[in-house]
């Protein structure tokens, strides 16, 4: 019998299924919640998706359901999910074993979504120590917060717990205590906390690549390298178009009854989290229409490759506005900050795109045809989960087994890559291909 070998796409969702399977067993035993009965399976399960996929959708409120055993559990499948597990895995494997084969370095380069394969060993290195770095930063800034609110040990858990959740693009929370589900609403006018959240959120969504090259060049623009600069580029120009525009759409409507800072500080909160953080300081289903449309545009979008984040990533959408100018102009070719761009990287950014959106449409038209929400309603919650969002209308714990399972489905498929998703289960080896005779189609 033929041994069968998995590919490196298959190996990469075949571990992070195993991971959402350990986590939900975990999370099933009795004392994982503060009730000491056993979770329910598809609660468990959901649970275990969404934190090993940095989603951030939940259907019980963390805080008051789940114990600190289950609330560790959640935060070791957030960081797991968050830096890719292959990446953890690289770290102890270097301490048993220095040597690896060129199979495994492309497996982990495959986890973090790169195709460097020189000084590898020195990237995850940065990897592991500039996340331990930021998100203990972080938690320290909250610290200065939540110590005073709830105590030195518990505030601490705290600012740990959420200073890791933000940093992976996570969106899980403990502060829906007295009020469930609250996220950072109590926190909306605190400049120090929505900051602090907002830094981690957008250095994680940055992408390891960037910081490399970032430290490697010295902060120095000019000398970073293409995707550097599209994923800087691209990222400043989406913060500052989309907070000016949350504040025209909901200065004298939710954001009413705050102040002018109030309102600018809430408005680039709600530029940031929706790629793909999943906080939220201001209630989602409350949002007119118009900045439910921009929010749901935003989780498309996701952050960049190589990050904690989700989506199409900002690359994509610079390589396909980048195409549509130059076709406008009548130019040949894909032209950014005086180096050219290949064709292949157009056609997997059309590819990513056309999947993910098929997929977030689909899951939608199954939850509206069968549940009694709004269409809205249903886009945010499945975009949230195919951008491993987190963000939610408030419809997530009310639904049934049929849409959680759609969701479950969307949320694995945007952290394994909806495209990698596919390949996995229908990669195989192909034939030297057949050249067709063209013909011409009218097109438009």
């Amino acid at each position: 019998m033929k041994r069968k070998i998995l590919s490196h796409i298959q190996i990469i969702a075949l571990g992070y299924f195993c991971i959402a399977i350990i986590g939900t067993l975990l999370l099933m035993l009795p004392f994982a919640t503060r009730s000491g009965d056993s979770a329910p399976f598809c609660t468990a399960l959901f649970t275990s998706v969404s934190a090993s996929c940095v989603t951030g959708l939940v259907l019980q409120n963390t805080v008051t359901y789940w114990s600190v055993f289950g609330q560790i559990v959640i935060l070791g499948l957030i960081q797991l999910g968050g830096l890719g597990y292959m990446t953890i895995a690289t770290v102890f494997y270097r301490l048993i074993i220095r040597r690896k084969g060129l199979r495994e370095k492309v497996i982990m380069a495959e986890s973090i979504n790169t195709t460097r394969m020189n000084n590898f060993s020195n990237l995850i290195k940065k990897i592991f120590w500039g996340t331990l770095i930021v998100e203990t930063l972080g938690a320290v800034l909250l610290s200065i917060r939540f110590i005073p609110l709830f105590g030195f040990l518990k505030g601490v858990y705290y600012s740990v717990f959420h200073s890791v959740s933000a940093f992976c693009n996570a969106g899980f929370d403990l502060l829906g205590k007295p009020t469930p589900f609250n996220s950072l609403v109590s926190f909306n006018n605190d400049p120090l906390v929505i900051l602090v959240i907002s830094a981690l959120i957008i250095i994680g969504g940055l992408g390891f690549l960037v910081w490399d090259d970032i430290t490697v060049k010295r902060f120095r623009f000019k000398r970073l390298n293409l995707h550097s600069k599209i994923v800087m580029t691209v990222t400043a120009i989406l913060l500052l178009l989309s907070t000016c525009l949350f504040f025209i759409f909901e200065h004298n409507k939710l954001f009413d009854d705050m102040s002018l800072g109030g309102k600018l500080l809430n408005s680039f909160f709600s530029a940031v989290t929706p790629r793909t953080a999943g906080f939220n300081s201001v209630d989602i289903a409350s949002l007119s229409e118009a900045s439910k449309l921009l929010t749901i545009f935003l989780m498309f979008i996701g952050g960049s490759s190589s990050s904690t984040a989700g989506g199409i990533k900002t690359t994509s959408l610079f390589v396909m506005l980048a195409f549509v100018f130059s076709s406008i102009r009548g130019r040949d070719g894909i032209t950014a900050f005086g180096k050219s761009i290949k064709n292949e990287f157009l056609n997997k950014a059309l590819l990513i795109t056309f999947i993910n959106l098929s997929l977030a449409l689909g899951g939608a038209f199954i939850i509206c045809a069968t549940e009694p929400v709004s269409l809205s309603s249903a886009l945010i919650e499945t975009f949230s989960a195919i951008s491993t969002v987190g963000l939610t209308a408030g419809i997530t714990t009310s639904l049934s087994s049929i849409s959680q399972i759609v969701l479950i489905l969307l949320m694995y498929c945007g952290r394994v890559g909806s495209v990698s998703f596919a390949a996995a289960l229908f990669e195989k080896k192909h034939s030297a291909p057949i050249n067709y005779p063209a013909e011409t189609i009218t097109v438009g």
